[in-house]
């Protein structure tokens, strides 16, 4: 099977009069299973319908929007595996040198605020062409949000792309469903009942299971209301326990946002990465590379979901908290799928998700009723009711591992380490050390402080340091020397300058080195974020340190690096004003 045609040569070959449906992205085109565009393409192609694929499109103008004629159906989507503004824009609010997801890396190829960009040039293309957009940026854009870039609330960006639907989530249920919709004759603009959607109506709801949540207005001008908008969000985003929400612009202008589709089960999951890729970039790119196909090429997802619950992740808007796996057959189909092609090298680079070592559901009660809405389930502690496991996850790279061609299997999508630590069982943690790492292993403590880790809900430094600890231990009966990376993160919300001392008197004790330390970045849809606009704890309305000068977010962040040259002054600033030395 070849790719999805994305140039107008492909499209003659193979005799189509219309296309069903262009599908645009702000990525190259790569046909891979971890890029949603030839997820969803896929899918499509699957039951039946013609999809072309529009990737990075010219967008000052409208005529790359009419390259595949007029869809049968509708544009789709999206800017890209991440949100643009995020793509192009560091912490500091600096343009990025690199694109990771376009050819070659170079940055420019996709415009800031993409979806808004794109949704336009469609529309000026072929007026009433059903236009729907997804993704990420969708996703965590859905209704208002606090964005760091105009430093204001923003509409939701179904508003301002003038699209039709907005999907939210993992789209696969709702794009089927949209494309049955539109297939069966129904207009675009009578598509208003499908779970995992968001829609413009004129009027309010007038039924009672449908909760109001505070207006735009209301949003924008009192950080108050932003705060209770956001709570009432983050408890209602469980497919099951997950009402409709609505937010008003004006008398005629209402977002309603139907409940969460149904997350997709393992059997779902099986069949949805069973499909065929090419697992390559579209010829169009030959002679270049896509830095981010590098990255995943050999990695293989066996995950969805997490429950770790991290404030700072916006993995709890988008993904959800209900984690779903693939089954074991499935995983090892991929892996000697990999292990049989020409450029393999005899590593799988990875098999995980958003928290690899999370393979099923957090608990019993939660595939009846849901995630529960006032608890979590890692935070502060270890719910009783979690199930810890890694049984399953232990066989599957058992097994993997002894396929022939397959040297090593790795796991970099990170772990929970304090879900290890709360595993009865110690063998998994052996079992990493001697099979599935190449001289480090990688983990997230984020902060060592109290206080802040309370803000990023984050186990305490206690549990960090015990787990370390036993790593030590089990490499030194193994007889590896092997290391622990440790990720933080520098101006976290809560976070002062005295805790970043703290911190940094921690490191140069404890000798970590920390590979890499992200400044936090207020991108939507995260409880950080909210934080950081609101300077308050949404559920208790508490007040919040917030550091929002550019100034103390360098110094915060040299302190983590202060055994660098470039960092000296920085560091001895900090310290003067704090009275302190490290």
């Amino acid at each position: 099977m070849a790719f999805l045609p994305a140039t107008k040569k492909e499209i003659k070959k193979l005799g189509w009069g219309q296309v069903d449906f262009v599908l645009v992205t702000g990525d190259a085109y790569v046909d891979h299973p971890s890029f949603g565009t030839a997820l969803i393409g896929r899918l499509l192609e699957r039951y039946g319908y013609k999809v072309a694929v529009l990737p990075q499109p010219e967008w000052k103008t409208a005529e790359d929007f009419k390259k595949f004629g007029r869809p049968r159906l509708g544009f789709l989507i999206n800017s890209g595996t991440i949100d643009s503004m995020v793509a192009h824009f560091s912490v500091f609010k600096k343009r990025r040198k690199k694109d990771n997801c376009t050819p070659d890396g170079e940055p420019g190829k996709r415009p800031d605020r993409a979806l808004i960009v794109y949704s336009n040039r469609a529309r000026e293309a072929y007026k009433g062409v059903p236009v729907i957009i997804g993704g990420l940026e969708a996703s965590l854009r859905r209704l208002g949000h606090y964005d760091y870039w105009d430093d204001s609330v923003r509409r939701s960006v179904l508003l301002d792309s003038k699209a039709d639907i907005l999907i939210y989530g993992m789209g696969e249920r709702a794009v089927l469903e949209i494309a049955e919709a539109l297939d069966s004759g129904i207009n675009v603009r009578d598509i208003t009942w499908i779970k995992g959607t968001c829609v413009r109506t004129k009027e309010g709801p007038s039924d009672e299971d449908t909760l109001i949540l505070p207006s735009y207005e209301e949003i924008k001008n009192h950080r108050d209301k932003y705060c209770k908008s956001f709570v009432m969000q983050y408890r209602n985003n469980d497919s099951i326990s997950g009402k409709r929400l609505a937010e008003k612009y004006d008398e005629k202008t209402w977002i309603l946002q139907n409940p969460p589709a149904a997350v997709l089960e393992r059997e779902e999951l099986d069949d949805i990465y069973d499909m065929h890729f090419e697992r390559q970039a579209h010829p169009i790119y030959e002679g270049k590379e896509i830095p981010a196909l590098g990255e995943i090429k050999f990695s293989i997802t066996s995950n969805r979901g997490c429950f770790g619950g991290c404030s700072f992740c916006a993995l709890t808007f988008h993904q959800g908290r209900q984690v779903r796996s693939r089954s074991e057959g499935s995983l090892l189909r991929e892996a000697v799928l990999l292990s049989e092609r020409k450029d393999f090298k005899g590593y799988i680079h990875d098999v995980g998700g958003p928290t690899a070592n999370f393979r099923n559901e957090s608990c019993e009660k939660q595939r009846k009723h849901g995630m529960c809405m006032e608890k979590e389930c890692l935070f502060p502690e270890i719910c009783p009711s979690l199930k810890v496991d890694h049984k399953e996850y232990k066989e599957l790279l058992k097994k993997m591992r002894s396929i022939k061609k397959i040297k090593k299997v790795f796991i970099r999508s990170g772990i929970r380490y304090d879900y290890v630590m709360a595993d009865k069982d110690k063998s998994f943690l052996k079992e990493i050390c001697l099979h599935h790492i190449s001289g480090t292993l990688k983990v997230a403590p984020e902060h060592i402080s109290p206080g802040v880790l309370s803000y990023m809900r984050k186990p305490s430094v206690e549990v960090f340091e015990k787990f370390a600890a036993e790593y030590r231990d089990i490499n030194k009966k193994l007889g590896k020397k092997q290391y622990l990376i440790p990720y933080f993160i520098s101006s976290h919300p809560g976070c002062d300058l005295n805790d970043a001392v703290t911190l940094a008197r921690y490191l140069k004790r404890t000798g970590f080195v920390p590979d890499q330390v992200q400044d936090f970045y207020p991108s939507p849809g995260t409880l950080s974020t909210c934080m950081y606009y609101t300077e308050k704890d949404p559920f208790t309305m508490r007040k919040i340190y917030v550091a929002k000068s550019i100034k103390e977010k360098k110094l915060q962040r040299a302190l983590l690096h202060f055994n660098k040259k470039e960092n000296r002054a920085l560091v001895k600033e900090a310290l003067d004003m704090t009275g302190r030395k490290i």
